[in-house]
């Protein structure tokens, strides 16, 4: 059994003295592990960084073994990482999330799009939060936990939606709401792509999806808490935006 693809290094860990198991992001396979021998070595250590491009093969004598990699780099994202706290704790908080979401050996082809160009924007300062909050949108829709904002729940009325169910992700207006509304969470235009997508709007928005990874998807995943590197990222950009 093998296959060929492209893919994202999501993460490693050591395994014996100088191989690795890797844990790729691919578009065809979904995340996938496999141990690459001589891991360690000076001339292929450099190149495993997460967040990585690389051409993978992977072989095994059956579907379900862990099977072993051979591996060739595309590009490096080490320098798009290394241009600013901000784009490093981002890099961070999506390979962390999506080796803690995804299933392995399950297929998320427009996951994988979205997130290669999400990568591909880590130096853009200016733009990557809404990226970022844009695709984590799109991971809670691709886990089956996508937020549904289109109309308001209560009236199904399409104006005025300013609130969140945090138990059933649907828009509530503020008619709709009534008395709930102490109870409901905010729900900034930019979730529905709407207005200047200020950071503060930005920051709002990560405050929404992060309930949701938190509440609805972590526990379907059991009892695991979501990574850190995900509260992080949002520890940093909030900082950047009580220092501007």
């Amino acid at each position: 059994m093998d296959w060929r693809d492209e893919g994202i290094l999501l993460g490693l860990r050591r395994h014996g003295e100088s191989s690795a198991i890797l844990d790729v992001f691919t578009p065809s396979r979904g995340r996938h592990a496999g141990v690459l021998r001589g891991a360690t070595s000076r001339k292929v250590a450099p190149t495993l960084q997460p967040g990585a491009q690389l051409d993978v093969a992977w072989r095994a004598r059956l579907e379900d073994h862990i099977g072993t990699f051979t591996v060739e780099p595309v590009r490096s994202r080490a320098a798009l990482a290394m241009s600013g706290r901000l784009a490093l704790a981002g890099l961070n908080a999506v390979t962390a999330l999506l080796s803690f979401a995804l299933p392995e050996r399950e297929a998320h082809p427009q996951l994988y799009l979205a997130t290669e160009r999400l990568l591909d924007l880590l130096d853009r300062a200016d733009i990557w939060p809404l990226a970022y909050l844009q695709w984590e949108m799109q991971l809670l829709e691709e886990t089956g936990y996508g937020l549904d904002l289109a109309a308001c729940a209560v009236t199904g009325r399409k104006e005025g939606l300013t609130y969140v169910s945090p138990r059933t992700g649907r828009a509530v207006s503020m008619e709709g709401a009534g008395n709930w509304a102490p109870k409901l969470l905010p729900l900034p235009p930019v979730l529905r792509r709407e207005g200047d997508a200020g950071d503060v709007e930005i920051l709002q928005g990560l405050q929404v999806t992060g309930h949701f990874l938190k509440e609805t998807l972590a526990p379907a995943l059991g009892t695991r808490p979501l990574p850190e590197a995900r509260a992080r990222f949002v520890s940093a950009f909030a900082r950047r935006i009580d220092d501007a």
